[in-house]
């Protein structure tokens, strides 16, 4: 029964998230003035018409995950008041307002999550917790303790101490750190081959918050999800030069997905704070995910639609509707089996969450 509700939950949230990113072409869509055929609730066959608007259907289908929109004319730019028949620049904003709508969300999430967890002062770095026999605990750093230099460099970010620490593995660093507002030094060996699942000297750190409400939170969230439209745009380029695993950048499909929101359900991420933080960040990173993956140069996407209508805007002509239609057509085919490869790929080839 536990299985059967996480999957629920984890179906639930990605319809949802789905289902926002088709309201957002919907809403551009109408703003424009460009008609559409049907709202969908889940994929095809329609179980029934819930009601009509406007004319637009509003439906539901029988294959209950994510939904769909269906603009009028979208492959065919004979139809007056069709997608396809509407000027390159409504066609780009339309396309674009679905993946942007995601990102949206991305910036909601962020803001939350900092509003319960405090705004991170990243010029310091504090212990969250000491794991048992390691350098750290044999040296005497416990949970709380801010780091301010380590072989006399100062410690002004998480990436300065990982680094400083990083380039002296085997030998023995000088630290000082402050305690309840006292200041004391200490002496440690880095290890060379730490035991699975800790760090050089074994702690977990992060930075020192301070309290902040969901309003003044938004720029933050802004903040975080443009980082995180960084990472996983430079994802590839990151692989390449060897800085991250390939099997730790791979796509996962929906068993994929379900593994690893199995595990953030029962996860702190930041010690004594709620799992619940850990879903939310799941949901964040699957949402900003949906709309860089969306907005991707690839016919058949948001972004290979986008991709078409730029030559008509830059030569004043446009690519030849028949040619466009078989090339999304073919991508999307090919992204089909991409697809199923992906979810094959979760069953033979389980993801492991470091």
């Amino acid at each position: 029964m536990s299985t059967f509700y996480t999957i629920l939950q984890l179906v639930v949230a990605i319809s949802a998230l789905i289902i926002f990113h088709e309201m957002g072409h919907f809403i551009v869509a109408r703003l424009f003035k460009i008609k559409v055929e049907e709202f969908g609730l889940g994929y095809p066959p329609r179980m029934l018409t819930l009601f009509e608007f406007k004319g637009t259907k509003y439906t539901l289908n029988w294959l209950p995950f994510g939904g769909f929109v269906r603009p009028s004319g979208e492959n065919d730019p004979s139809i007056p008041g069709g997608l396809a028949n509407a000027n390159p620049w409504k066609r780009i904003a339309v396309y674009a307002a679905g993946p942007l709508t995601n990102l949206l969300i991305g910036v909601f999430l962020y803001a939350i999550i900092f509003s319960q967890i405090g705004a991170p002062d990243t010029s310091k770095v504090i212990v969250f917790e000491v794991s048992k026999n390691s350098p750290a605990e044999q040296a005497g750093i416990e949970s709380g303790d801010i780091f301010l230099t380590v072989n006399k460099h100062p410690i002004e970010s998480t990436t300065d101490l990982k680094n400083q620490i990083d380039s002296h593995l085997g030998e023995t660093i000088s630290m000082t750190l402050i305690r309840n507002e006292e200041e004391f030094s200490l002496n440690l060996v880095p290890r060379e081959n730490p035991p699975e699942g800790q760090g050089a000297i074994g702690i977990i750190m992060g930075n020192p918050t301070t309290p902040i409400n969901i309003f003044s939170a938004f720029p933050m969230g802004v903040a975080a999800t443009a980082r995180h439209v960084y990472t996983l745009i430079t994802l590839p380029a990151e692989v390449a030069r060897g800085a991250i695993a390939p099997e730790q950048a791979r796509l996962v499909g929906y068993k994929g997905m379900y593994d690893i929101y199995k595990d953030v359900r029962t996860q702190e991420p930041i010690p004594g704070t709620s799992a619940n933080l850990s879903v939310l960040g799941f949901f964040t990173t699957i949402t900003i995910s949906l709309a860089i993956l969306n907005l991707f140069p690839i016919p058949a996407l948001d972004g290979g639609r986008i991709l078409f209508a730029i030559p008509e805007i830059l030569l004043r002509r446009r690519i030849p509707q028949g040619l466009e239609n078989v090339i999304n057509f073919i991508s999307f085919a090919i992204l089909i089996g991409l697809f199923l490869y992906i979810n094959i790929l979760d069953f033979t080839n389980p993801i492991q969450l470091p």
